[in-house]
């Protein structure tokens, strides 16, 4: 019987941990879809607005655009959260060891935050992929006649590199051109060059994005290590933000705990005393939390975006590993996975990621909260 509770327990926290996540996901995305946008829509000219994005959005695919993505980003964030909350749980339970309150300190939670959010990058880094590329697409006006079959000569071989992209049928025409001085002895060049992963375009250059965006696509193109492209900044964006979320979190429930402690009479003489706080207070004081957390990590989630919105065909990376490639820049550029070129846009879109992280997190602890108590029984 004892067992069959333990379960119960377990699945009620499970079933209300996934509703809170989803629900907090479903509110927040729009505002990531936009955020997304602005920041790989980046350029030299003038920067994007929230409005004209939107705009651009909604005259295209009409206001599901904004949704483009939810599930992939659900996924991710599920995964990530359950790494990120199970890794801090761990690690602030061998904290608390053998002390006789129930206590972390603030700087504790820092640097379990700081381990949590490496995890986490881990875990969500594949589905961010697959949600960023989805979200591109919704922005971009693919003509009524580009289906895979209208402009491009099928042949096995570029069906099994690259699945659903569209041959650049001038392009191609153009390289034909260029190459009719040679030598004509093979029996038929045309069908001898599309053997070549690079020649798949027409042009040399990688495909857009948004024709490499289904999962078999991007393994097929760019190889299993596409999976994981932007790890680097990711890592560092996921420990900036766990280690502020949850040292801001609890440095803002310690002073909630001091002023409910002021109020009582006698004073309690342990934490334990004091009891919890409001549901509505701990999702206050995670969306400040939040907000401030996604603030000191947005320079690094922009370089997360660019990277993952860069298509690089394998034989691209063969290229760079055979030849040693490194990539420009300072030390700690390269260490964190920053491009130089992208220097000039790394807070673009910050108020929305500020705005976004901070709905997410009061949706999120509030719901769960809330499912807890009509789920658990008391």
């Amino acid at each position: 019987m004892e067992d069959l509770l333990k379960n119960h327990l377990f699945a009620a926290h499970a079933i209300a941990a996934a509703g809170s996540v989803t629900l907090g996901t479903a509110v927040t995305h729009p505002l990531d879809t936009l955020k997304t946008l602005i920041q790989v829509g980046a350029g030299s000219g003038k920067p994007l607005v929230a409005a004209q994005v939107l705009g651009g959005v909604r005259s295209i695919t009409g206001d599901l655009g904004l949704y483009y993505g939810f599930g992939w980003s659900t996924l991710g964030r599920i995964s990530g959260l359950a790494a990120r909350f199970g890794v801090y749980e761990l690690l602030t339970a061998f904290y608390k060891d053998g002390r006789e309150d129930n206590y972390v300190h603030v700087s504790e939670a820092l640097l379990a935050g700081i381990a949590a959010g490496a995890v986490e990058a881990v875990m969500s880094t594949p589905f961010e992929l697959f949600k960023l590329r989805a979200q591109v697409t919704a922005a971009v006006h693919l003509p009524a006649s580009s289906s895979v079959t209208a402009n491009q000569v099928n042949t096995p071989v570029i069906a099994r590199f690259m699945h659903g992209c569209t041959l650049d049928k001038k392009a191609w025409d153009h390289t034909i051109e260029l190459l009719s001085p040679l030598s004509k002895k093979h029996p038929n060049m045309v069908s001898a060059l599309k053997e070549y992963p690079w020649m798949l375009t027409g042009s040399g250059r990688p495909p857009a994005v948004y024709d490499v965006k289904r999962p078999l696509s991007i393994i097929s193109l760019e190889g299993w290590n596409a999976l994981w492209r932007g790890l680097r900044p990711s890592v560092v964006r996921d420990s900036i933000f766990c280690g502020v979320f949850f040292s801001g979190w609890q440095f803002l429930h310690i002073g909630m705990l001091e002023q409910k402690a002021i109020e009582m009479n006698p004073p309690p003489r342990s934490i334990e005393e004091i009891g919890p706080v409001s549901p509505l207070a701990a999702s206050l004081a995670a969306g400040v939390s939040g907000s401030l957390a996604a603030a000191a990590s947005h320079c690094f989630d922009t370089a997360k975006s660019r990277s993952q919105c860069t298509v690089v065909p394998k034989y691209v990376s063969i290229e760079r590993k055979l030849l040693r490639w490194k990539q420009p820049g300072y030390w700690i550029e390269r260490a964190s996975g920053i491009h130089p070129s992208d220097r000039n846009y790394l807070f673009r879109g910050i108020w929305l990621r500020m705005a976004c992280s901070g709905l997410a997190s009061f949706a999120i602890v509030g719901s769960y909260f809330l499912s807890v108590e009509h789920l658990v029984p008391r």
